[in-house]
C-alpha cells in the first residue's frame, strides 16, 4: 500500500513539474510529435540531446548539416537573412519555443488569468517561457515579424536568458536595447530587426502569447521543442534531435578527410583530380594510416576516430 501511495505522489509531482501554463504543450503530445527520438527527455517531454553532442556540434558547418538533413528528406530546416549579435561566434543549443500572435483582448485576458503565480502575482506573458529556460537551451521565438511596438526582448530579459542558458536567441521579430545586448558576453543571437519601442505599450495590446514549447515557425522552418539550433555564418539550421548525432559524425568525417586531402595536396603527393574524385584504395589506405598516426592531434575526439576506424577495411 505504501508503494502505491509513493507512486501516486511521484506522478502528482511529475504533473506539477510538467504543467506550467495553458499555452504549454502536454508531455504526451510532445512525445507523440517527436517519435523518432529514443533518448533522454526533460520532465515535460522535450528531447534532451546529450551535452557531448552539443559540444561537438559547434564545429559543424551549415553546408554539412544541410546535406545530411536534405539526404534524410528534411528540406526546410534552414533560415537565413538575419541581423546578428556576435556574428563571429557559433550558437548551439536545444530549442525552447514560444509563439506570439497579434494581440487580442479576450484571449489575452484569459491567458493572463491562467498564468497567475501561486501567490497571486501575474508576470508579463513574455517572461513565462524565459522562466522555463535551462542551461544549454536556445530561446526560439516566433514574434510574427513584429517591428514597431513589437520587441519583447531587451537587455534586461537578455541578461536573464543568458544567465539561465549560457546562450542567445533566435527571434522572428524585432528586439530592443541592442547596445545593451551586445555587452552580454556570449549572447550570440539572430533577430529580424531592431526598434527602440516595446511590445504592448499602454493602451495598445499588440502581442499575445499562444504557445510554449509547441511547434512553431521560423522563416520557412517548422521548429520543434528540443531541435538542435545551429547558428553560424549568418544562418540558422534547426536539426531534429534524432539526426543530431548523424550530423556531428558526418561533419567529423568530412573534416578529417579535408584535413588529410589538403595536407597531401600541399605535399604534392596526389593531384587535385585524385582528391576531388572518389578516392582510390591506395588513398583510402593512406588516410586510415594517417588517422592512426595522429589520433591525439586531430580536432575530433580520439574515441570517435577509433570508432570510425573500426568500420574501415584498411
Amino acid at each position: 500500500m505504501k508503494r502505491v501511495y509513493l507512486s501516486a505522489i511521484s506522478l502528482l509531482l511529475l504533473g506539477l513539474a510538467t504543467v506550467s501554463f495553458g499555452q504549454q504543450i502536454s508531455r504526451e503530445e510532445l512525445i507523440f510529435l517527436t517519435p523518432e527520438w529514443k533518448g533522454e527527455r526533460f520532465p515535460d517531454g522535450r528531447p534532451k540531446v546529450p551535452d557531448a553532442i552539443l559540444k561537438r556540434m559547434k564545429l559543424v558547418t551549415q553546408e554539412e548539416a544541410w546535406a545530411v538533413l536534405k539526404g534524410e528528406n528534411y528540406r526546410y530546416q534552414f533560415a537565413g537573412d538575419w541581423q546578428t549579435i556576435n556574428p563571429d561566434s557559433v550558437l548551439v543549443g536545444r530549442a525552447l519555443t514560444a509563439t506570439f500572435m497579434p494581440g487580442r483582448p479576450d484571449v489575452h485576458r484569459v491567458t493572463d488569468e491562467k498564468g497567475h503565480t501561486k501567490d497571486g502575482r501575474v508576470k508579463s506573458q513574455n517572461a513565462w517561457p524565459i522562466d522555463m529556460l535551462v542551461k544549454g537551451d536556445v530561446y526560439v521565438v516566433d514574434q510574427f515579424g513584429m517591428h514597431e511596438d513589437g520587441p519583447t526582448i531587451g537587455d534586461n530579459l537578455g541578461n536573464s536568458i543568458f544567465a539561465k542558458t549560457g546562450n542567445g536567441i533566435v527571434y522572428e521579430g524585432a528586439v530592443r536595447d541592442v547596445a545593451g545586448l551586445k555587452e552580454i558576453g556570449g549572447f550570440t543571437s539572430y533577430f529580424r530587426s531592431y526598434h527602440p519601442s516595446h511590445h504592448n505599450p499602454e493602451g495598445n495590446l499588440n502581442t499575445t502569447l499562444v504557445g510554449i514549447n509547441r511547434p512553431t515557425r521560423i522563416g520557412k522552418v517548422m521548429v520543434m521543442p528540443g531541435d538542435i539550433v545551429l547558428g553560424r555564418d549568418g544562418g540558422v539550421c534547426f536539426i531534429p534531435p534524432h539526426l543530431a548525432e548523424k550530423v556531428v559524425k558526418t561533419s567529423e568525417i568530412i573534416r578529417l578527410r579535408d584535413m588529410f586531402g589538403h595536407l597531401r595536396l600541399r605535399e604534392q603527393k596526389y593531384t587535385p583530380g585524385q582528391i576531388d574524385s572518389r578516392w582510390s584504395d591506395v588513398i583510402e589506405k593512406d588516410f586510415s594510416q594517417w588517422l592512426n598516426a595522429h589520433l591525439s592531434e586531430l580536432p575530433v575526439p580520439k574515441e570517435q576516430i577509433q570508432e570510425y576506424l573500426k568500420t574501415r577495411t584498411w
